[in-house]
C-alpha cells in the first residue's frame, strides 16, 4: 500500500494512493461505518498499524470505493511534523565523499563508520512547495536526492538481519543544505536547518512494494538537467547496517525518518559549483517510489 497526506476542498486527509498512482481512497470513505475512527494521519497509522491493515485490507478487498484523481489533490509531506529531528547520513556513498573532499574540514576518506547528523524539520515541506532561499542567513543553497527509510515500531540493540522488521516505509528526501552555513560553523546541523530546507514526499511506499535489500535507482534533475544518477545498491552503509548501528543504545521510535545519504553531482560537486538560483526546479526520484519536486524561491 501507498499513503499520502493530501489537501482537498479545504479539508487535510490521510488515505491509500493506487497502485499506479493516480488516485487516492480518503481514509474518511474507506472507514465510513466501521464504528471507529480512521487513523487522522499517518504517524497515527503507523504507530498502530498492525490493527489498522489487517481492516484496510479487508475493506479494499469488499468493495471498490471511490477515489479522488491525483490532479485534484494537493499532495502535502506525509509526514509534515515529525516527532523528533530527521536522522540524516553523510558520506554514504563514495562518490560523494570524493566530489566534497576537504570541504568539512574532517577526513575526507571513506568512512569506517556511519555518519550521523540530524535536520530540525518542523514542518517539512512537500511536493510542489516553494524552498526559501533565507537571503539574510546564506547564499549557496544546494540540493541532496536522499531514500529515505520510515521507522514502524520501537527499538532498540537492533541486529542487522532483524532490521527489516522494524521498517515502515520508504518515501524520497531533499537533504537540502546551506553550503555556506554548513562551513562556517563546521557542525553541520545550522546549515541542514533551515526553514523549508528538508523535503519529503511524495507518499511512503509500504515495504511489502519494494524488495529487499533495496536496490533502488535514485537521481535528482535541476530544470530537466540530470545531476545525479545513481543507486541505493552503492550505498557504504546498506539499510540494515544503519538501523543496526543507530539503534546501538538509541531506541528508534515509530515515525522516525532516516535519510539514508546522496550520491556524487550535487551543486557543491561542480567546479564552479552549480547551487540552486532563484525559480529552479528540482526533481528528486527513486525508483518505485516517486519523484518529489520543488522550487526555490523567486
Amino acid at each position: 500500500m501507498i499513503f499520502a497526506l493530501f489537501s482537498y476542498q479545504g479539508s487535510i486527509e490521510t488515505g491509500i494512493v493506487s497502485i499506479d498512482k493516480t488516485a487516492v481512497t480518503p481514509f474518511r470513505v474507506l472507514f465510513a461505518d466501521q464504528g471507529f475512527a480512521a487513523p487522522k494521519d499517518i504517524n497515527t497509522l503507523i504507530e498502530n498499524y498492525d490493527t489498522f491493515c489487517p481492516v484496510i485490507e479487508r475493506l479494499l478487498k469488499e468493495k471498490n470505493y471511490s477515489s479522488i484523481p491525483l490532479k485534484d489533490i494537493k499532495l502535502k509531506s506525509p509526514i509534515p511534523y515529525p516527532k523528533r529531528n530527521v536522522i540524516c547520513l553523510g558520506k554514504n556513498y563514495a562518490d560523494h565523499v570524493k566530489e566534497i573532499k576537504g570541504f568539512t574540514g574532517g577526513p575526507s576518506d571513506i568512512p569506517d563508520h556511519p555518519i550521523y547528523f540530524t535536520k530540525a524539520a518542523y514542518p517539512c515541506i512537500g511536493p510542489e512547495d516553494t524552498i526559501l532561499r533565507h537571503k539574510n542567513a546564506t547564499r549557496k543553497i544546494d540540493y541532496e536526492v536522499e531514500l529515505g527509510v520510515i521507522i514502524g515500531k520501537k527499538g532498540i540493540n537492533i541486529p542487522a538481519h532483524e532490521a527489516e522488521s522494524y521498517i515502515f516505509g520508504y518515501t524520497v528526501g531533499n537533504d537540502i543544505s546551506a553550503r555556506d552555513l554548513q562551513k562556517q560553523h563546521v557542525n553541520w546541523f545550522k546549515g541542514k536547518s533551515l526553514k523549508t530546507h528538508c523535503s519529503i514526499g511524495p507518499w511512503i511506499v509500504h515495504k511489502t512494494l519494494i524488495p529487499f535489500p533495496i536496490c533502488l535507482n535514485i537521481q535528482s534533475r535541476i530544470n530537466g538537467e540530470l545531476r545525479q544518477d545513481s543507486n541505493t545498491k552503492n550505498l557504504i552503509f546498506d539499510i540494515p547496517n544503519i538501523i543496526s548501528d543507530l539503534s546501538k543504545g538509541m531506541e528508534l521510535i515509530p515515525g522516525d525518518i532516516i535519510l539514508t545519504g546522496t550520491p556524487s553531482g550535487v551543486g557543491l560537486g561542480f567546479d564552479p559549483p552549480k547551487y540552486l538560483q532563484p525559480g529552479d526546479k528540482i526533481e528528486c526520484s527513486v525508483e518505485k517510489i516517486g519523484t518529489l519536486t520543488n522550487y526555490l524561491e523567486e
